[in-house]
């Protein structure tokens, strides 16, 4: 059956061009078009899509109010196109907290220069997200701002501690799901881990924010983070992250010292490695390889310089990377968690690394940041 898709954009140029792409693939059908949020409403209520394509910028009602609209009215998976820039990966980031799955750059260019790259591209995603569990469950949108939460006990004296808790306002809490039945694992048994690090693709950025925001300031590893993203958007990402988290986070640069407390988000476009004093590289995005940055390239290089003293997370997204780097740590003795299905917008890394039989826990997603305090203080 064909994946049916709503495109939503108030320039008829792009409206058009998206329409021709998708309807060039026999396995998805354009079952309609807006101009703008209050006609997309409409139309997911009407048409029962399986996938919307939305604008941000548009008349009347812009793309992120019409995302939670339809959270809350008709779940259903939305992509998102944004622009490449900093006020772009903002909005976007917006955007997938009110409830979007994925997605896009918006660049006129690559559609004109490089169509069948950009047709393969949006098609994969589209076929993708349609199997998101977004549809399948009750969604609900963010709460208000909650008051500040008390502060944790005092973090040890270091060069970080200007991040104390409290200055942070305790975040307002990610976008939930009704809670699904699962298999999970008994609580884990503590280890003196000397880093732990989570790699994550589609349904990460929210994903992370909601492990992340359950750590305390006096978390006592060292943190990397592997998102798949473009290169305008982590630093955007890293910003967010550190105003809503209790520990420090920020965009990874070449020569960062791994430090207790700290989270360090590699760069979009390129690949993060770890060496044995606990400096981080970075180095160029090898064009061979599929993802810049990489899950299975960071993770490689902490089993060589930690050995068994790595809590690898693998959370939510498409493919498969992570798997062959969780094979290096779990044969190096370290320890390998995975996201459940059920709390997973894309069960595919997750799934990779749980029928590789490489997961020593599998959790859900609102147990994960938990059992890393427990796991780790």
């Amino acid at each position: 059956m064909a994946v049916k898709v709503l495109v939503v954009d108030d320039s008829g140029f792009f409206r058009r061009r998206v329409s021709e792409i998708l309807s060039a693939d026999p396995s998805i059908q354009v079952v309609g078009t807006a101009t703008n949020g209050k006609e997309a409403i409409d139309q997911a209520l009407a048409l029962k899509p399986d996938v919307i394509t939305m604008d941000y910028e548009m008349p009347m009602m812009d793309g992120i109010t019409a995302v939670r609209h339809i959270m809350q009215r008709c779940p259903t998976p939305v992509l998102m196109f944004s622009s490449l820039t900093h006020e772009g990966a903002r909005v976007t980031l917006d955007a997938l907290d009110a409830g979007a799955v994925d997605f896009l750059p918006k660049n006129f260019e690559d559609i004109s220069r490089n169509p069948e790259k950009v047709k393969q591209l949006l098609c994969e995603k589209v076929h993708s997200i349609s199997r998101s569990n977004r549809r399948f469950s009750a969604y609900s949108a963010p709460a208000p701002v909650a008051a500040p939460a008390p502060a944790p006990a005092p973090a040890p004296a270091s060069s970080f501690g200007s991040h104390s808790a409290p200055a942070r306002p305790a975040p307002a809490p990610a976008p939930t799901r009704a809670p699904a039945a699962s298999a999970s694992s008994p609580a884990p048994k503590r280890k003196a881990y000397k880093l732990v690090a989570i790699g994550t693709s589609t349904g990460g950025p929210v994903a992370l924010q909601r492990v992340l925001t359950q750590l305390p300031a006096n978390f006592p590893a060292p943190i990397v983070l592997i998102q798949h993203m473009p290169a305008a958007f982590t630093k955007a990402f890293a910003e967010r992250l550190d105003k809503l988290c209790r520990i420090s986070v920020k965009e990874a640069e070449d020569g960062d010292i791994l430090r207790p407390g700290l989270a360090l988000l590699a760069p979009g476009g390129k690949q993060m490695m770890i060496d044995g004093r606990g400096a981080v590289k970075i180095l160029p995005g090898d064009e061979r390889l599929n993802y810049k940055p990489c899950v299975d390239i960071t993770f490689g290089s902490a089993a060589k310089s930690y050995g068994d003293k790595v809590l690898a997370v693998v959370l939510t997204g498409m493919g498969a990377d992570g798997r062959e780097g969780a094979r290096l740590l779990k044969q190096g003795g370290s320890s390998v968690w995975a996201q459940d299905e059920a709390s997973c917008v894309i069960y595919g890394m997750p799934m990779a690394i749980v029928k590789a039989d490489l997961a020593d826990a599998v959790y859900s997603l609102d147990d994960i940041g938990k059992h890393i305090v427990e796991a780790c203080i």
